[in-house]
């Protein structure tokens, strides 16, 4: 395909000449949870076209943002580069902005379970992890992760966490999304059955005030 640049000498336009185009976004928002191979990236982004996405990969792989791994065809595998690892502060910020975009959801559009990660990941403020030690865990779907907070240092991690956590939610992708959008708060969720919470009452304000979804000032801190 014939791409059209900018043609501007200024770091956001040649960005954009790589990262601009429809879709592309979409696919590193993937690769940040892992290597994907070609099938399943096609299957997670619906919509897309076979031909398309291989336009997109082969794009990216030859300005070394994503590099190939594995086999070829549908089982050719994908991962970021170090250069395309740098792409994620940048889009859990747009992750985090775009939230406050999201409406509420309509039955036409997907959710994903691991997008629910990504979420978590977007909302979480590391500046009010101060004095909390203790972990959060999330079954969203059949996605399972969690948040570690060690010495005030909070992680979010992909998989169970391996000791007791504070806190289990376990709820479904949209309404997980919808909650991290405010367009539905932890408690109307949990009232309608939608969100079940297992844990310490006080480690869930804890969590809820690290995402952001508990205004005002911190809670009790975890002994």
């Amino acid at each position: 395909m014939t791409r059209r640049n900018y043609g501007q000498y200024c770091g956001l336009a040649a960005a954009l000449d790589v990262l601009g185009e429809r879709w592309t976004l979409l696919i590193i928002r993937e690769l940040l949870l892992g290597p994907r191979r070609y099938g399943e990236l096609l299957a997670e982004l619906p919509g897309i076209g076979t031909n398309l996405l291989a336009d997109r990969l082969k794009f990216l792989v030859e300005h070394g943002v994503l590099r190939r791994s594995g086999a070829t065809g549908s089982e050719r595998g994908y991962e970021l580069t170090e250069l395309g690892e740098q792409l994620k502060a940048p889009i859990l910020g747009l992750a985090r902005w775009g939230l406050t975009m999201l409406g509420a959801p309509s039955g036409e559009e997907l959710a994903r379970p691991h997008w629910g990660f990504l979420a978590v990941q977007a909302m979480l403020d590391p500046s009010r992890a101060a004095g909390i030690d203790e972990a959060y865990e999330f079954h969203v779907g059949e996605a399972d992760f969690h948040i570690s907070i060690k010495d005030g240092h909070p992680r979010a991690v992909e998989g169970k966490f391996a000791g007791t956590p504070a806190m289990r939610a376990t709820t479904d992708a949209a309404t997980f999304l919808e909650i991290g959008a405010k367009q539905l708060t932890p408690f109307e969720a949990l009232a309608t059955g939608r969100l079940l919470l297992e844990g310490d009452t006080s480690a869930t304000m804890r969590c809820c005030f690290l995402l952001g979804l508990a205004p005002g000032a911190a809670p009790e801190q975890a002994a």
